[in-house]
């Protein structure tokens, strides 16, 4: 055991013991990088106790709570959450490891210092990953120190900022991208290395398991970097490697991965068209420099024979052909794009690193050629050179030196013009340096919502609603929308509305849009119920303001509190019998500026609101409706925008002794069923509870559909339109539970297989394919 250790750890700690000059150059690259990075995210702010804002990170706040007080105690990873669009199945589409480790770490620090340090951790790394990549893969010195330096003006890149990968996106809320993205170089350098090796199998697997966990996105492009690979060199033996580790990631990720798959139908297409303009996105001008370094970076490794050269090569040829002809779906071409811009990069540095190399050479080269003629013609002997003579620089020292060169640049630029050079802009025709976006964002953002001219008016908001979810009962809340909430840190602040409240007050709009089939009807209330609506999701039959139906779509779908802001909102609302003013926040006062003005929210109790009542008549089925998707979804917008239809639900499926009807019908038969009052309802994270007067009639559940929803006491539950469920009890008591269905248990039962391979593989002896006996 102790020779097996020292072979697979020997060289590790010699290098840590004594490392070598080359070993310094790299620390010395790699730890400037970093530091560049992590000097632009402002330490200070960073490990403040504040709340995180801005863009969609301010709402992210609310998931890894979530998760910590929610899923972990039940030692789950996917759930229920009721806290936003009438309750969703959280992080059964979304991404769970950046909030497990936010939760975790949060358990030794600060919840909001765990937040913010997890999600720049992506952005931090991304240097130290591209090395390791770069030395996996077996390349020469300088390349991987190089590689490392690419990835500053790619972390700095304005081109987009909230795709994924730079800091712009990871500050914008897509930081779950940016770590995936660092743990995908790590797995393509271990798959290189495990192709000359036949080595690290399953670390490859777990980190590719990782990288899916992270989020998907990036974890394609590992995937699809991971076949290159394997083509490169192939053979029978490096195929059944990639084989092995593919199944096994698969295998380890199976319980999050099947229901994603299986359960898609019940997710949200947000309709966001594909990007067209394919030149000016791919080759913008002020980036002509990167892409010049790129092209000699693709020459170069050809030279070479390089294969980290011809990798990105290849794989930003890839990025491109997928950015450029992705069909049209819910995975939006745009999300291709960063894999492009990061392969540049790399190329690029690997480019520089071909050009330094080469100069170098030149000059020793020269530098012999004169040493030796000044040897020749004078006679000397030895290493005794004339006056004014140079020496050749030492091969073992002129490598290195060019990443120590490389390293001393990586920090002096940006002290110099404020961010890395890549940042040009055009003033009046001229190519300057960009001014850094990163400090202000940092600062907007890590200052977090305390830290706003209007926390005062947030932060009474959220006590006035605390307040009333005691004297009149928790529940859900809608809020009118504006622009002008950014002025919070942003637009989507009260989103966290349950995170203030303790899971008192749910908001109707949440962050994860498609992961809730109900988020088409919520934007179609917002648009009703705001004077200046957000039109988030594309293709839908948006109508104007309309506080009066809006407020019978509140009822529908159970929303307690309605918060209006605007003026007209607000005299709208007054008017309307169904909603009573319950409390005032304001006004509230601000300088003229970005949001200046004056701010006043009336908050509403809306009536017959109960999220669960009895029915007066009979749901029907609607033949030809699929259980979910598009179909369904356009279905059941065209009854949620008929009043007259209300009166009687459409259900996609039911009881044999419902009727089936055309989805269409807008006369569909009415039968009368005895109303059965509902009383003693309680809810929870994934429970509702109720008790009934009579039995063997129908009752809505204004909650959600999702298939995990299981009822005690009761037949079904049945979804019906828009998103909600109907169940027959058949107890005076009914429970409805969160559980899993045969997919949840299929897909854990395959990752605990997974585990079980993964530590099999780990332990089991192999041969490398150069035919010496290693460990797999």
């Amino acid at each position: 055991m102790k020779a097996r250790l020292r072979k697979r750890y020997g060289r590790v700690l010699t290098a840590f013991r004594q490392p070598s000059r080359a070993g310094v150059v790299s620390i010395i690259t790699v730890g400037a990088a970093t530091a560049i990075v992590l000097w632009q995210l402002h330490p200070s702010l960073l490990l403040a106790n504040t709340t995180a804002t801005g863009g969609d990170t301010g709402a992210h706040v609310a998931l890894p709570a979530y998760m910590k007080a929610h899923l972990l105690n039940h030692l789950r990873l996917t759930g229920w959450s009721p806290e936003w669009f009438a309750g969703f199945p959280v992080f059964t589409f979304y991404f769970p490891l950046p909030s497990l480790m936010i939760a975790l770490v949060s358990y030794l620090i600060p919840y909001n210092i765990a937040f913010k340090l997890v999600t720049v951790l992506g952005s931090l790394t991304l240097p130290l990953a591209a090395w390791a990549f770069g030395r996996l893969f077996g390349a020469r010195r300088p390349v991987p120190e190089c590689l490392a330096v690419a990835t500053l003006p790619f972390l700095f890149d304005q081109t987009y900022q909230i795709l994924g990968g730079n800091i712009a996106s990871t500050l914008a809320g897509e930081y779950a991208f940016s770590l995936s993205l660092s743990i995908a170089f790590v797995f393509l350098g271990l798959v290189s290395r495990g192709m000359q090796t036949g080595r690290h199998r399953a670390s490859a697997a777990l980190l590719l398991a990782l990288c899916v966990l992270a989020h998907v996105v990036p974890a394609f492009y590992a995937a699809a970097g991971a076949v290159v690979i394997t083509l490169m060199s192939p053979s029978w033996r490096r195929l059944r490697w990639s084989v092995t580790v593919g199944m096994t990631s698969l295998a380890l990720v199976a319980f999050w991965m099947l229901p994603f798959v299986a359960e898609i139908r019940y997710t949200s297409n947000m309709g966001w068209v594909n990007v067209t303009n394919y030149v000016h996105r791919l080759f913008p001008e002020y980036r002509w420099w990167v892409l010049v370094l790129a092209v000699i970076g693709a020459l170069g490794a050809v030279v070479w024979k390089e294969k980290v050269g011809i990798f990105l090569a290849i794989m930003a040829g890839i990025s491109v052909l997928g950015f450029r002809f992705a069909p049209q779906s819910k995975l939006y071409n745009a999300r291709l794009l960063p894999f492009w811009v990061v392969s540049e990069y790399l190329l690029a540095g690997f480019g520089f690193a071909f050009l330094a190399t080469s100069c170098i050479q030149l000059w020793r080269r020269s530098s012999r050629g004169v040493a030796g003629e000044s040897r020749s013609g004078s006679g000397t002997e030895g290493n005794v050179l004339p006056s004014g003579a140079k020496r050749a620089v030492p091969g073992a020292v002129s490598v290195p030196l060019a990443a120590l060169v490389l390293g001393c640049a990586a920090v002096l630029v940006p002290l110099t013009v404020g961010m890395p050079a890549s940042l040009l802009t055009r003033n009046q025709g001229v190519l300057a340096p960009a001014k850094s976006y990163v400090s202000s964002w940092v600062n907007w953002n890590y200052t977090g919502y305390q830290g706003k001219p209007a926390y005062r008016e947030y932060s009474s908001l959220m006590r006035t609603m605390a307040r009333l979810g005691k004297r009149y009962g928790c529940g859900r809340a809608m809020w009118e929308y504006s622009s002008s909430l950014n002025r919070f840190g942003t637009t989507e602040a009260l989103m966290l509305l349950p995170y203030w409240t303790h899971g008192c007050i749910d908001s109707m709009e949440g962050l994860l849009f498609e992961s809730s089939a109900t988020t088409p009807y919520h934007f179609i209330n917002q648009a009703q119920l705001s004077a200046h609506p957000d039109y988030a999701m594309v293709g839908l039959p948006y109508p104007p303001l309309q506080v009066t139906q809006g407020v019978e779509h509140l009822q529908m779908l159970g929303v307690r509190y309605f918060m209006a802001s605007s003026k007209v909102v607000r005299a709208a609302a007054a008017r309307d019998p169904a909603l009573t003013l319950v409390a005032k926040s304001g006004p509230w006062r601000y300088p003229p500026g970005s949001y200046g003005g004056t701010y006043t929210w009336d908050i509403y109790l809306v009536h017959d609101s109960s999220t669960v009542v009895g029915l007066h008549t009979q749901p029907v089925v609607a033949r030809g409706v699929a259980v979910g998707g598009r179909a369904w979804q356009q279905a059941s917008l065209s009854w949620y925008d008929d009043p007259a239809r209300w009166s009687v639900l459409m259900a996609a499926s039911g009881p044999s002794s419902w009727p089936r009807v055309s989805r269409s019908d807008a006369h569909p038969p009415v039968r009368s069923v005895r109303y059965a009052q509902v009383s003693h309802i309680v809810t929870s994270s994934d429970t509702i509870r109720f008790h009934v007067n009579v039995t063997g009639t129908p009752v809505l559940v204004k909650t959600s559909y999702f298939p995990n929803w299981q009822a005690s006491g009761a037949r079904g539950p049945w979804r019906v339109m828009p998103n909600l469920m109907v169940v027959i009890p058949t107890s005076r008591s009914v429970v409805l539970h969160y559980g899993y269905t045969p997919v949840d248990l299929v897909g854990s039962a395959i990752t605990l297989i997974g585990l079980a391979c993964t530590a099999w593989i780990a332990r089991r002896r192999s041969y490398g394919f150069g035919g010496e006996p290693d460990v797999g």
